[in-house]
Formats: C-alpha cells, sequence, structure tokens
C-alpha cells in the first residue's frame, strides 16, 4: 500500500481527505452557536427546579397537570 493510504477497519482511505475531514470537524466545534431565545431569570421555588421537585411537592391548588382543583 502507497504512504498516501491509511487503513481504517480494513479500509482504505486517502490521508489527504482524512486531514482535511479532521480539519473540518474542528472548524465547526469552534463555531459560535447562536441562542433560540433569551436568557431569563427563574422565579420558580428551588424545590420545583427538577421534576421529582415538582412532584414532591407540588403549587397549592393543583392537583392534576395543568388545571386547578375542582369545585
Amino acid at each position: 500500500m502507497n504512504s498516501r493510504f491509511i487503513l481504517i477497519d480494513g479500509k482504505a482511505y486517502v490521508w489527504r481527505e482524512v486531514k482535511m475531514r479532521r480539519g473540518q470537524l474542528q472548524a465547526q466545534a469552534r463555531q459560535k452557536q447562536l441562542t433560540l431565545f433569551e436568557m431569563r431569570e427563574d422565579h420558580r421555588p428551588e424545590a420545583h427546579l427538577t421534576a421529582v421537585g415538582r412532584y414532591q411537592k407540588p403549587l397549592a391548588g393543583f392537583t392534576s397537570w395543568g388545571g386547578s382543583t375542582i369545585r
């Protein structure tokens, strides 16, 4: 085999293309990702920051998924 090729998992790859792809992946990793929305401060009680906390200490008046208590 020629030194221009590299053998990976039994397949021969052109070394130049492997280096080019590595550079593309590094450039992509360096790009800054834009935010989809502005981050705002979370004013929920500390217990409600996790799903477990919301389950263990539900807010008064709410006993189901989205509705209030039935009167």
